[in-house]
């Protein structure tokens, strides 16, 4: 199985409902031992913070064409603790509601798609501290937040 790091972060101006958007770095070694980093961002109107950080996670999962063991860096607690703290779980076993008063998990489109695409990885969630100087996560950034701030924004619309 290939070894692959893949950075990501989300930006939403004017969270909720602003112009946002993912950034997403892959790195990884070739057969030869030759590194590779490919980066991916797209921008979004009327989205939220949340939103863009599972998108980014998203597309970083979909763009794998092999099954790989996936290191993944966020800065997103709420990515990481879902997995890492049994959240995701919770919700699917208490369908899709959460808390003591089982108000419906925000995301649910996403968050299902995550799990479509984390199925055939296996894929450790790792955080990192935001804005921290770690360079990869900067480049995330950058790539989220020039994306939010760009011209060629498509709709957020929920994933069917």
């Amino acid at each position: 199985m290939k070894e692959v790091n893949i950075y990501t972060d989300g930006a939403c101006r004017g969270n909720p409902d602003g112009p946002g958007g993912y950034g997403v770095v892959l790195e990884y070694k070739d057969n030869k031992g030759n590194q590779h980093i490919k980066e991916l961002s797209q921008g979004y109107i009327g989205t939220t913070n949340n939103r863009m950080e599972l998108m980014a996670t998203i597309k970083g999962l979909e763009i794998l064409k092999k099954p790989c063991k996936v290191n993944l860096y966020t800065d997103s607690k709420y990515i990481v603790n879902a997995f890492d703290e049994g959240w995701i779980n919770n919700w699917i076993l208490n369908n899709w509601k959460r808390g003591k008063k089982k108000e419906p998990v925000k995301n649910i489109d996403l968050w299902k798609k995550l799990l479509e695409v984390k199925e055939k990885h296996d894929v450790k969630f790792i955080w990192v501290k935001g804005h921290s100087g770690h360079p990869q996560n900067e480049r995330c950034d950058e790539l989220a937040t020039t994306a939010a701030d760009g011209h060629h924004l498509i709709e957020d619309t929920e994933l069917t």
